[in-house]
């Protein structure tokens, strides 16, 4: 019985996760983000559609909403006390009977010293200074009323750093070269000049599978960019990519690392469909 209680529950809670990303609310885009967030509330003692309350989505990565760190420290038995809540800065004292007290202040001078550029902080700058203020507050007496994430505003400055490109030499070919190794050499001279589909082919694969090094680098570059860019970008970036000389040396040098990114790329589009 308690099997069947225990299924029925996951299946409730993954029609909830289908209506959560099909709405685009909350920063939700797969069923499986929204399925996460329901899992998380549940296993915190709520509802699982409290998840869409509690809970958002930024650039892919979970946060919790600053009032609902703050209900949950409270309902824990924190308390706060504000001395200090206006355009200028935020300035609390916040106690919990296993985490001791701390005092936390965020002004402009503060802001500026963290390099946040943020544009809500101009338009909105009391409520950004009492989400900053409540996340760093219980995260230091009481941490597990945070769930672990920190609050959306805050996310985007620890965005990891963009990729590197790594610098490929190339293994220099020989002066002698085969008929199909010449073939793909030419396909980089002629593809300027002819339209390319959608459509990656598989051709015979060519006696030297060594890309030209500007090639090499465009194609790393590019891979780099369909793993690091938005779902909703992806599809045009790659539309745009396919019609290049380069990419039509890629397919017929390498036609499966072609085909490898061409997937990555689909997969990441369905993600934002």
């Amino acid at each position: 019985m308690s099997n069947e209680i225990a299924l029925y529950q996951m299946s409730d809670m993954e029609r909830m996760a289908r209506a959560f990303a099909a709405s685009k609310l909350f920063g939700v885009q797969t069923p499986e983000q929204a399925l996460a967030l329901c899992l998380i509330a549940q296993a915190e003692g709520r509802h699982p559609a409290s998840a869409a309350n509690d809970y958002h989505i930024i650039s892919g990565r979970p946060s919790k909403k600053a009032e609902a760190m703050l209900r949950d420290f409270l309902s824990a038995g924190g308390k706060v006390e504000w001395h200090v809540l206006d355009d200028e800065q935020g300035d609390a004292t916040f106690s919990h009977p296993s985490g001791g007290t701390v005092r936390i202040q965020w002004d402009d001078a503060r802001r500026k010293r963290a390099q946040i550029n943020n544009p809500m902080w101009t338009k909105y700058p009391r409520q950004m200074y009492r989400s900053r203020v409540v996340s760093e507050g219980v995260r230091t007496v009481c941490p597990a009323a945070t769930s672990g994430m920190f609050e959306p505003e805050e996310l985007p400055e620890f965005a990891p750093e963009p990729a590197t490109i790594r610098d490929v030499t190339p293994v220099k070919l020989e002066p002698v070269r085969t008929a199909k190794a010449s073939k793909a050499q030419a396909a980089l001279e002629s593809a300027r000049e002819q339209p390319a589909d959608d459509e990656i082919e598989t051709p015979e694969t060519v006696a030297v599978r060594d890309l030209p090094k500007d090639v090499d680098e465009w194609v790393d570059a590019f891979e780099v960019e369909i793993e690091t860019c938005a779902p909703a970008e992806c599809g045009a970036k790659f539309n745009a990519a396919i019609r290049t000389a380069e990419w039509n040396t890629l397919k017929e040098a390498d036609p499966e690392r072609a085909k490898s990114i061409k997937s990555k790329a689909l997969e990441r589009a369905k993600a934002a469909a």
